[in-house]
């Protein structure tokens, strides 16, 4: 719960997927589609950045069939030593979360699924041994009830609360940075959950797409191209930037490349 030491960034390990030429084809609120060549760029610095950060990675396979799997972050969700399997809601990467079990279930004790309604790890922040899940138009109340029981029963508590609208994931415009301090656009400022219980620090004014940090041990991994979020975080933060301009068109960004602990 708020207030009480966190652990949520320290990591040693993460999961990542090779891109797919066919993201293409991923889903997007703009319209947009995206160089596969300058997804792979932007892939192997953000493995490099990953890397310099202290994590060790498991480097999946690509999966053609599914446009958005070099997201993985939405079809499952990692807490203790337990990996849940989430259910994304668009039909294209319903597949996604099948796979991704089959891939990783040996590195972790238990295999929990979400079975009824839709969820997506974009709309799932983590603080410690808490967590809040956004309804948003990805996940829906069911699938946030089901997760929020297998939590409870791990031993988390959850909150679940309203994505603003017009966000399309929780996580799209906050951010966890530190033990209680949560990055937000001016949107999510105005949650009340958040506003009563945690420290925030509120981006400037058309730059909410750098909401989307992750704290990784001591290094806070920024998207690159925001001054102003720069100049702010730099003075309290070992930050990495990383250049996230291709994955925004498809409404994706730091955090949901990979799947930390």
């Amino acid at each position: 719960m708020p207030g009480t030491p966190n652990m949520t960034y320290k990591f040693t390990n993460a999961i990542i997927r090779k891109p797919n030429k066919s993201i293409q084809n991923a889903l997007s609120s703009q319209y947009l589609n995206p160089s596969y060549e300058k997804v792979l760029e932007i892939h192997k610095n953000y493995i490099s950045s990953l890397e310099e950060a202290g994590l060790n990675i498991t480097l999946l396979n690509s999966l053609e069939q599914y446009p958005d799997s070099i997201f993985v972050e939405d079809p499952a969700l990692i807490y203790k030593k337990n990996i849940i399997i989430l259910n994304p809601c668009d039909s294209t990467r319903n597949g996604e979360a099948k796979i991704i079990k089959n891939e990783t279930g040996k590195y972790f004790e238990k295999i929990l699924i979400v079975e009824k309604g839709t969820i997506e790890g974009g709309d799932i922040l983590n603080i410690n041994d808490h967590f809040i899940i956004g309804l948003s138009n990805r996940t829906d109340k069911l699938g946030a009830e089901n997760l929020s029981n297998l939590l409870v029963s791990l031993g988390a508590t959850v909150e679940i609360c309203h994505t603003p609208k017009n966000i399309l994931h929780f996580k799209s415009e906050c951010s966890l940075i530190d033990d209680d301090l949560i990055l937000v656009s001016n949107k999510m400022s105005k949650l009340d959950y958040l506003k009563k219980n945690y420290n925030l620090i509120e981006l400037p004014s058309g730059e909410e797409n750098a909401a989307n940090c992750i704290r990784i041990n001591n290094k806070l991994l920024i998207p690159d191209g925001f001054i102003k979020t720069e100049e702010i975080l730099s003075k309290n933060f070992n930050i990495i930037k990383v250049n996230v301009q291709e994955i925004l068109k498809v409404d994706a960004g730091l955090s949901c490349m990979s799947l930390r602990w």
